[in-house]
């Protein structure tokens, strides 16, 4: 996995989970910004370096800087952004959306890296562990039988 992908899947469409994210950096936003998707199936562009010094101006006087840094972190650290940051063709965004430069092949095979570990974590979430028979009820009735019978058990055994 030394070698950063040849093919292309395209663009990356963002899922509803995506959008949520986006929103919730546009929310401290005086107005949205066009690198973040409006909707599920829009595609998800990676950010140009130093995008966050752009967002910060653009940030809500109510709003603090810790809660956009954290927002915006949930949104670069998702698998699917990664996914989108690994592919051969990617290019990097400003804040209107527009491509400003290509990624850097270092910079795609990290990503591409985080987002094969995202997804394996995802798939040994998703296998669930065997749940372990419980064994069945007794009454306490049954509960006291199964006493007395390992005690006269063990006592014939003794003697």
């Amino acid at each position: 996995m030394d070698k950063p992908w040849k093919i292309s899947r395209g663009p990356i469409a963002a899922t509803e989970l995506d959008v949520e994210k986006a929103n919730a950096i546009n929310t401290l936003l005086i107005r949205p910004v066009g690198v973040l998707p409006a909707k599920p199936g829009d595609p998800i562009l990676p950010f140009a370096v130093g995008l966050f010094n752009e967002l910060r101006p653009l940030l809500k006087p109510d709003a603090g800087v810790t809660t956009l840094r954290r927002a915006t972190a949930a949104y670069v650290h998702c698998r699917r952004y990664y996914f989108a940051s690994a592919q051969p063709d990617s290019m990097r965004h400003n804040l209107d959306g527009e491509p400003v430069e290509e990624l850097s092949q270092e910079d795609r095979l990290v990503a591409q890296k985080r987002f094969l570990s995202l997804k394996q974590s995802a798939a040994k979430a998703e296998t669930p562990e065997p749940t372990p028979v419980a064994p069945p009820l007794l009454s306490k009735n049954e509960q006291i039988r199964a006493a007395l019978l390992s005690k006269k058990n063990a006592s014939a055994r003794a003697g």
